[in-house]
């Protein structure tokens, strides 16, 4: 057996099959196909539970010193948004994007899933329901589906919040040989008698040429940080794909590790190195854009499944919570602003004494922008991409 030809044959056939797994058949209301004028979308999943009351200290809360103890303390000064609130030091680019109108912050955010499981609060964040697992499909895939956009996930499967009718493509770094010329003619030949199959492959050749189109771009390291496999080269290549007159629409990232529960405030900890790894790249994902042309017409979205405790554990960290912060940015939002309902930090504010308190739904975050930018009917936002959430309504967050 040829053991390269037979890793090559299998990678495109993964993304042939890949890419035939999603046949359009929604009903949505949309505004109509990703074109070269259309907007672009990016939702960022931070896996883990990012405590939002370390990247976005409320600092002008008069109970925050003494709520949070030693995760109120940071190396260097926090850097002020306004009276009440200041991001993390690590974040100083996204502090830039705020001074620019780029950036707005949401506060004391959360899901309707009040439990403390990884796993379901993930499950809940992605398919948009309000209990784990009653949707089996994500709520940026019905988004998109019905509509002919495309959307892209910058990981080797497709993740549950693009999973539905639309038309999906995933990308991921790889260090296997590309296929030859003659490998990809043979797999036409057989799938030349297949419609499904043949359609699939077209697209995985595109999206492999416009990857490999790129990657004299990616290999060379840029001025945020970004490096082959982490988040800033993903973050790069999802604006160089977002930004083709006729790529896809959305895109969604996901970065790992905000489980914060041990030395949680170390200068140089695994929290503190994640938040500067956000900072540069979603910095790099705004360049990218700018470079690309669609900045102007973008907006992004990063959440997490739940926040953490107000109070310092005894390891030094803090333990799975509810509450938490949520980032919009973009050209197209109205930023330089911090939108939150504020509960408070005193322990009879908390939720069950233990948690920032929830007192905007993460769902209105969403709607906002899927109404607003995407052009996705209420109706359909009510009953299709969020199912019974009518009472919950979408936050005015564009320019």
């Amino acid at each position: 057996m040829n053991t390269t030809t037979d890793l090559q044959r299998r990678r495109l056939m993964g993304a042939a099959v890949c890419a035939a797994a999603a046949a359009p058949w929604s009903t949505l209301s949309f505004a109509g196909a990703a074109t070269a004028g259309s907007n672009r979308f990016v939702m960022v999943v931070l896996r883990g539970g990012m405590d939002g009351l370390y990247a976005v200290p409320a600092i002008g809360d008069p109970e925050f010193a003494a709520a949070r103890g030693a995760l109120g303390q940071f190396a260097a000064p926090p850097l002020a948004l306004d009276a009440t609130f200041a991001l993390h030091p690590q974040l100083a680019q996204l502090h830039a994007m705020h001074g620019r109108g780029e950036l707005l912050v949401v506060h004391a955010v959360g899901l309707p899933y009040r439990e403390r499981s990884h796993f379901d609060a993930q499950q809940v964040l992605e398919s948009g329901g309000t209990r784990p697992h009653e949707l089996t499909t994500g709520w940026l895939g019905r988004a998109l589906g019905g509509s002919g956009a495309k959307g892209i996930a910058l990981n080797t499967a497709v993740p549950l919040v693009l999973r539905g009718p639309g038309n999906i493509d995933t990308w991921a770094p790889s260090n296997m040989p590309d296929p030859s010329a003659d490998l990809v003619a043979r797999l036409e030949r057989m799938y030349g008698a297949d419609a499904a199959l043949a359609t699939a492959l077209a697209r995985a050749k595109a999206l492999h040429f416009d990857a490999a189109m790129m990657g004299a771009m990616a290999d060379a390291p840029t001025g945020n940080g970004a490096r082959p496999g982490n988040f800033g080269l993903l973050a790069q290549r999802a604006a160089e794909f977002l930004a083709q007159p006729h790529g896809p629409q959305a895109a969604v990232l996901e970065m790992g590790g905000w489980d914060s529960h041990a030395n949680q405030s170390a200068p140089n900890g695994a929290l503190a190195n994640n938040l500067r790894n956000l900072d540069a790249g979603l910095a790099a994902l705004r360049d990218g854009l700018v470079g690309g042309g669609v900045w102007k017409r973008s907006v992004v979205v990063v959440a997490t499944e739940f926040g953490r405790e107000v109070a310092i554990n005894g390891t030094q960290g803090s333990d799975h919570g509810t509450g938490g912060a949520a980032f919009v940015l973009g050209g197209a939002v109205k930023g330089g602003r911090v939108l939150a309902d504020w509960p408070g930090l005193a322990k009879k504010d908390r939720f069950e004494g233990r948690d920032l308190r929830t007192t905007t739904d993460l769902r209105a975050v969403l709607k906002g922008v899927l109404s607003d930018h995407l052009q996705v009917a209420s109706r359909s936002l009510n009953t299709e991409v969020f199912p019974g959430s009518e009472t919950v309504k979408g936050m005015s967050l564009l320019a």
